[in-house]
Formats: C-alpha cells, structure tokens, sequence
C-alpha cells in the first residue's frame, strides 16, 4: 500500500491549501497619552500596510486614538506590539478587544474636527 492511499483523497487534496481568510479577526484598540498630533494615525496606517492588515484609525475627542484592524490574528499580534515603535507618541495606555468581522477595503486614516 503506498502512503497516499492510506490518506483519504479529500484530505490529501486539502493539505498545504489552508484558506486564511476563516480565521480572521477583528480588533478595536484605544490608545491614550499624548498620541494626537505626533503623526501616531500615520504611523499606525504604515504600519498595518506592511502587515497586510485592513481597518481605519481616528483621533477620538478625549485625545486617545482609537483604530480598527482586521487581519490574521498572528499578524495582529505583532501589529500591535509595533504600535509602541511610533515615533514622537507617549504611550499611556493601550486597550485591545476582539470585536464582530468587519471588512475594510484598505487602511484608512478617518478625519476628525481635531485632526
């Protein structure tokens, strides 16, 4: 008996061929110190290009900035370890919860009136 025929035909068609796109998540994180016009929505938005990861970012008006990112949840990970990095922003706080799926065609930065 050869090894392939001891594995089902649809598993052995499926292996290697995982869709990422199920295990996608959504996160919504709030960051708070001085995080408003230090180019924090910027650096976050070049950030998340090079992870691939889609969503939006806006100044709040208690001076936080809040985004949304959707992604692989690995890549999110590391997404939000690399927030830290942002030059000039004084990390504070910074709050992180999984929220519904959304879906984002890009990484936006959403203008405010304290923009």
């Amino acid at each position: 008996m050869e090894a392939d025929e001891r594995i089902p035909a649809d598993l052995s068609q499926r292996r290697g061929k995982t869709d990422l796109r199920h295990s996608e998540k959504t996160i919504e994180i709030r960051i708070s110190g001085k995080v408003q016009r230090v180019g924090m929505r910027n650096c976050i938005r070049m950030l998340a290009g090079k992870l691939s990861i889609k969503g939006e970012v806006m100044n709040l008006p208690d001076g936080s900035v809040m985004a949304y990112a959707t992604g692989d949840p690995i890549l999110l990970e590391k997404f939000i370890s690399m927030i830290y990095s942002c030059p000039r922003a004084v990390i504070r706080d910074l709050e992180v919860r999984e929220c519904s799926l959304l879906a984002f065609p890009d990484f936006v930065i959403t203008r405010s009136e304290i923009s």
